[in-house]
């Protein structure tokens, strides 16, 4: 299963905010969302992703105040990307040597969504699962 398949059925909503835009409001844009991190886009350019993660070891963890936050001050600058034609085990095994939990889907130089650890489980299990019933029925189908 390609990202591109997983997109095409999530759909391909990506959720910003700007750099000098508050903790607060990424926070709020998350919540209102029920997402676990926003893109730092300036323009067409992507600065960085803000996370959970981010807001719980930067914001919290240091006694700032979210309101008087800027993203810019503690969002991830270094960005793991996709593009649509990598495979879900691809994505799980980047994840997993690289330590995060989102990944932005890049096409042609635009933001064309965004996987989250939950999207690519869920891809792989259904994926793992499909193969496992083919070969129940080529079993028990006699070969």
């Amino acid at each position: 299963m390609t990202v591109r398949e997983v997109l095409r059925t999530k759909g391909g909503d990506v959720y910003t905010v700007g750099p000098g835009q508050s903790v607060f409001d990424a926070l709020q844009l998350m919540a209102d969302r029920n997402i676990g991190a926003v893109l730092v886009v300036e323009g067409a350019r992507t600065l960085g992703i803000f996370t959970e993660r981010d807001y719980s070891r930067l914001v919290v963890l240091k006694g700032r105040a979210s309101k008087d936050t800027p993203v810019r001050d503690v969002m991830t600058a270094r960005v793991v990307y996709v593009t649509p034609n990598r495979t879900m085990d691809d994505c799980m095994a980047l994840m997993t040597s690289k330590r995060c939990r989102h990944l932005p889907v890049v096409e042609d130089g635009r933001l064309a969504g965004v996987l989250s650890i939950g999207d690519v489980v869920k891809a792989v299990i259904s994926d793992k699962q499909f193969l496992i019933d083919q070969l129940e029925h080529y079993i028990t189908s006699g070969g």
